[in-house]
């Protein structure tokens, strides 16, 4: 939203909500500065006509009163427009502190700050001593490093369509996306997207830091059904082989692929800076295994070692 459009809707959000009797079309123009410069008559109702319908939109209640002095009026007002009491006991309070210490490391830590001081201000309990210092190593983290987050964040929650160039794993150059963007989801320290591939006519998963490249914008609405449910997670421990069917046998650089340590079933040490690991796996671990680059190599099955060959000659090639 444009900030001369933000600054006009919040100064006739203040007026009908700081009036005492409804306001008319003439007196909300004269009392708005970007109204008075609005031009013809019809401009300003087109204006004035938009500006309510997106306040409205954002839920401000705003009444009409007819026949004021044979003129319509407009008014919201605060009983109307109050939030109900919010009540809050101490362990919920300190479930709250702690869910806004998630977006430490992100641009949403201020909003995040600002609300918790809003309801401190209204009366939030402080959390009991005992509960706080029992949870007090309690530092939860949602990393967000990639700049792509933010404008994806926001264009979920506007339902709006966005542009961005992509690299896949086994891919040396990005290629150009269009996305109708459904949600974000964390996934073991890794952001993902859902939404729908205009070009591919087919839902996607994408993980944020093989986004490269600025997020852009477009205008219009979604051409395809958003899901009352999107499984991002099912579809990236898919990718990950949590939905295992078989195993794989690999050599493994020591002190690297932590991820890959993780998942295994068994391990041993090779020598010469080498362990073997037994991993589980389903679809998509040879392009998982390609994210390790030399230090990972595939002892077994062939047509496993064979898919993550063919990805890093394509690589090379590229």
């Amino acid at each position: 939203m444009a900030i001369a459009k933000a600054e006009r809707l919040m100064n006739l959000a203040l007026c009908l909500l700081g009036t005492r009797r409804p306001l008319s079309k003439r007196e909300l123009r004269e009392s708005i500065e970007a109204y008075l410069e609005a031009g013809s008559d019809d401009s300003f109702n087109r204006m004035f006509e938009r500006d309510k319908d997106d306040l409205r939109e954002l839920g401000l209640v705003i009444e009409t009163v007819e026949n004021l002095d044979g003129e319509t009026g407009y008014l919201a007002r605060r009983d109307s427009n109050r939030l109900p009491a919010i009540t809050l006991d101490a362990e919920e309070a300190a479930a709250l502190g702690l869910a806004a210490k998630v977006w430490q490391q992100a641009r949403l830590a201020g909003a995040a700050s600002g609300a918790l001081q809003k309801l401190r201000a209204a009366g939030m309990p402080e959390a009991e001593d005992s509960y706080e210092a029992h949870h007090s190593a309690l530092e939860p983290r949602i990393p967000v490093h990639e700049a792509a987050f933010e404008p994806l964040m926001l264009a979920c929650r506007d339902r709006r369509p966005v542009v961005f160039d992509y690299r896949k794993a086994n891919a040396a150059k990005p290629e150009q996306r269009q996305v109708e963007p459904w949600t974000l989801e964390c996934w073991r320290g890794h952001w993902y997207l859902a939404g729908w591939d205009r070009e591919r006519r087919a839902e996607r998963v994408f993980r944020l830091s093989r986004i490269s490249g600025r997020v852009r914008s477009r205008s219009g609405a979604f051409t395809a059904p958003v899901p009352d449910v999107v499984t991002v997670r099912e579809t990236v421990e898919t990718w990950a082989g949590e939905t295992a069917t078989r195993s794989a046998l690999i050599r493994l650089r020591s002190d690297c692929g932590y991820p890959l340590r993780a998942r295994a079933v068994s391990s041993r040490e090779l020598g010469d800076g080498w362990d073997e690991l037994e991993i589980p796996y389903g679809h998509g671990l040879d392009a998982w295994l390609v994210e390790f680059g030399p230090d990972v190599v595939v002892l077994e099955p062939a047509d496993l070692r064979a898919d993550v060959v063919d990805r890093l000659r394509a690589v090379a090639r590229a």
